[in-house]
């Protein structure tokens, strides 16, 4: 059994009411997570709930045989959230993208039995699945109108906003992927905002150097979401 409420890096969790904590902590079970590690694959029952507490974790489509990422979970949320709405599974696959770290783990079912014995603790899970809706709904409207250089920016910060520091541990070829964009069309963004100062990068690494650069670089595409998140539910971790 977790001791506190504080003992947690999760937002979500760290916020809640103390009643849904003491309701919820004696069923979560911190375990350890590496790149790659499945969250749910697609189609499939998912059979545990992970409130992350770092890393990055990846919401993927596969559309005529690529993989694009549409949506982006850190230590701010938890992972198939689709299951509040009462399906236990989804057209999807999520899976850790950037770091090492650890999350809370419960059963998909101990939650739902949880969710429908408290209000208040389904009412503030509700709140993060909406800003999901909305995160997804701006990456589409990114990919669809915004240029490349744009969009790299905007995910950068999006990854800057859930990891604990300044570097990121990427490939050309994994942005490649989540952009859904050639990979030589990456490494000519990244020597764009290298050359503006906002990024450093090498292989398998980029690291931030002047995230108002970036922002500037993002412009509009980037901020709703996170905007919509402090204001429904607190500081974005």
């Amino acid at each position: 059994m977790l001791p506190d409420q504080s003992f947690t890096r999760n937002a979500i969790l760290s916020s809640l009411l103390p009643a849904d904590w003491t309701l919820l902590q004696p069923h979560l079970q911190r375990i350890e997570l590496s790149r790659g590690f499945e969250f749910f694959a697609a189609d499939t029952p998912v059979e545990h709930v992970y409130f992350l507490e770092g890393g990055v974790a990846s919401i993927v489509c596969e559309c005529g045989g690529e993989e694009v990422e549409v949506g982006l979970v850190g230590r701010e949320g938890f992972t198939a959230s689709f299951m509040l709405m009462g399906t236990d599974r989804s057209p999807d696959k999520s899976f850790v993208q950037i770091d090492d770290s650890t999350a809370l783990r419960i059963g998909a079912d101990r939650l739902a039995e949880m969710v429908a014995e408290s209000a208040s603790l389904r009412a503030r899970l509700l709140l993060f699945n909406h800003v999901l809706s909305v995160q997804c709904a701006r990456t589409a409207a990114a990919n669809a109108s915004a240029e490349i250089p744009q969009r790299l920016a905007r995910w950068l910060l999006m990854c800057h906003d859930r990891v604990g520091g300044d570097v990121l541990n990427l490939t050309h070829e994994f942005m490649s992927m989540m952009l859904a964009v050639r990979r030589a069309g990456v490494t000519v963004t990244l020597h764009l905002l290298e050359g503006v100062g906002a990024i450093s990068a090498r292989r398998g690494e980029v690291t931030i150097r002047n995230r108002g650069k970036l922002e500037d670089m993002a412009g509009e595409i980037y901020g709703v979401p996170e905007a919509e998140y402090r204001r429904l539910l607190g500081p974005l971790a």
